[in-house]
């Protein structure tokens, strides 16, 4: 072991010691205090004065949007080029916990874990919708094709979100598993501030963190709830009010905090794995029900479109006001969402990734994702479409009467048998559930390991409180109910996914400080292993 090693060992000893460990927490006070204060505060405000509240938010929302949609665009697009540049340059080559180390997931576990992590809700919430939406977009975006809106549809669901948690997932994967570094994301600023992350400088960081997953995933979770509302009141006549909303979140939460109590192995990987196959059943049924050859047509052509203006897409920033409007609502919402999601995410296939190199993660998070999830998105989106437009626009009707009823909507359409309608809707609805319960349960364990000081294995007791935290905050912005509570949290979204972007761009200089240390190591690795398969050494010898 390194000196380097070592040191940053006792330092963070130094720092799990200082947290608190009564009445069965473990706890970094300053990182769990603050960011609870924050919640509860952010909470109670939006109880006590709705009004008030959506307003002020409203308000740094727009301030922002005009003055700082550059440096979502810019941080975003950056994540994409360095994320690939790195995993398909000699530094792909290295592996998370060291040149021996093997993967701990099989790749349909690992894959599935992925994606019911990083997807959440939104596929099913705007996958029938966007589309529709999209048909009306700034001028500078359009090429006259009628598939432009597709392509937007997947510059926000394709390859620019997932680099993001590509980047956070090899660079703290790396920094906790190869350099033995708290399992936190102050770890991944260690080369440019080296032992202050295990100060203040550290807790602020690991803070910004903890606020960027709970108001991320409680947007995701306010989405649900009001989806599967919508699908039992489609299905089973259950009223659609603000009550059963917060029942289903408290419902949903509690089997979260039953499945982040069993741990990865367990509860998250089978809830995980159950999800992918409903979901991907659900997807073909709708595939070959619908316009198949529309759908097919749709995706190809779209995806060469999308391809064609990848940079373009990815880097328009609006200038006029109209242009600003319609960007501050959907691509930079998008954006600042992904953002928000990424030390979530990120942490979580990190946590996953073990004995992976760092290409399969840009393999596995950019190039893989952006194909399925652009693929299932324009099942949903082009069958809707097509629908809509052989029936007089009855989708875009549902979508502007409520958007969370559009899948339901179509799928009334779809088939003229009532049976297949309720099928699919109940499939829907259990699809849905299950996103909601594996981005509650792993996000919960994110949280607990970033509050926890960077340990991977928190008290029980930890993992329900903030489970229960999640929820709470889904519950507090619905109270406020419909569009004024979808606002809300997304402005709260914005606001604390902008210094976080600026965190992610620090990161990555940091990160490629290291790598480029690192890879001497590496290279000392191979020879030894191609000394030892020609038997020119002892096969005793230790790699470093």
């Amino acid at each position: 072991m390194t000196m380097e090693k070592i040191k940053t060992d006792d330092l963070s000893r130094k720092l799990h010691a200082r947290n608190f460990t009564k009445w069965g927490l473990d706890m970094n006070l300053f990182v769990s205090l603050v960011s609870a204060l924050l919640v509860f505060g952010f909470i109670a405000f939006t109880i006590t004065m709705p009004e008030q509240s959506a307003k002020i938010f409203g308000d740094i929302n727009n301030y922002l949007n005009e003055h700082f949609n550059w440096l979502f665009v810019l941080t975003i697009n950056a994540a994409f080029i360095f994320l690939i540049l790195t995993g398909f340059s000699k530094f792909g080559r290295i592996r998370l916990g060291g040149f021996k180390a093997k993967p701990e997931y099989s790749n349909f576990a690992w894959y599935a874990m992925l994606f019911s992590a990083g997807i959440g809700i939104g596929i099913f919430f705007y996958g029938v919708a966007e589309p529709i939406y999209h048909l009306n977009i700034p001028e500078a975006l359009r090429t006259g094709s009628p598939f432009d809106n597709f392509k937007i549809m997947y510059m926000h669901w394709g390859a620019h979100a997932w680099a993001l948690y590509g980047l956070v997932a090899a660079g703290l994967g790396y920094f906790s598993y190869n350099k033995n570094l708290p399992f936190s994301f102050r770890s991944l600023f260690y080369p440019l501030i080296k032992d202050k992350i295990f100060g203040l400088w550290g807790d602020i960081i690991d803070t910004v963190a903890v606020l960027a997953v709970l108001f991320g995933l409680a947007t995701s979770l306010g989405l649900g709830a009001q989806q599967i509302n919508s699908g039992l009141n489609y299905v089973f006549g259950v009223p659609v009010n603000a009550i059963v909303q917060i029942i289903l979140i408290v419902v949903i939460t509690l089997i979260a905090t039953l499945s982040v109590v069993s741990g990865i192995a367990k509860g998250i990987k089978f809830l995980s794995q159950a999800n992918t196959i409903i979901s991907s059943v659900l997807l073909l049924a709708i595939l070959l029900i619908g316009p198949t050859a529309y759908i097919l047509s749709t995706y190809l052509s779209s995806m060469g479109l999308y391809l064609r203006e990848f940079f373009f897409v990815g880097m328009f920033t609006a200038t006029t006001p109209d242009a600003m409007a319609w960007q501050g609502n959907w691509t930079i919402f998008y954006w600042a969402w992904w953002i928000s999601w990424t030390p979530f995410v990120g942490t979580f296939i990190a946590r996953i990734s073990k004995g992976r190199t760092i290409k399969e993660i840009a393999i596995g998070t950019v190039i893989l994702p952006t194909i399925i999830i652009t693929f299932a998105m324009t099942i949903l989106g082009a069958a809707g479409t097509y629908i809509n437009e052989v029936n007089d626009g009855v989708i875009a009707a549902a979508i502007n009467n409520d958007i969370a009823t559009s899948m339901f909507e179509m799928f009334k359409y779809l088939s003229s048998s009532p049976i297949i309608q309720n099928v699919l809707s109940c499939m829907a609805l259990i699809a849905i559930v299950l996103f909601f319960v594996t981005s509650s349960d792993s996000g919960s364990l994110v949280v607990d390991n970033l509050t926890s000081s960077g340990k991977k294995d928190s008290p029980r007791t930890q993992r329900v409180f903030w489970a229960s935290m999640e929820g709470l905050i889904a519950i507090a912005v619905l109270l406020l109910g419909g569009k004024a509570a979808l606002k809300t949290i997304q402005s709260a979204v914005i606001i604390t996914g902008l210094p976080f972007a600026i965190l992610l761009i620090i990161m990555m200089f940091s990160l490629i400080k290291e790598l480029k240390v690192s890879y001497k190591q590496h290279e000392h690795n191979t020879i030894i292993k191609l000394k030892k398969n020609m038997h020119k050494i002892s096969v005793d010898t230790e790699y470093k």
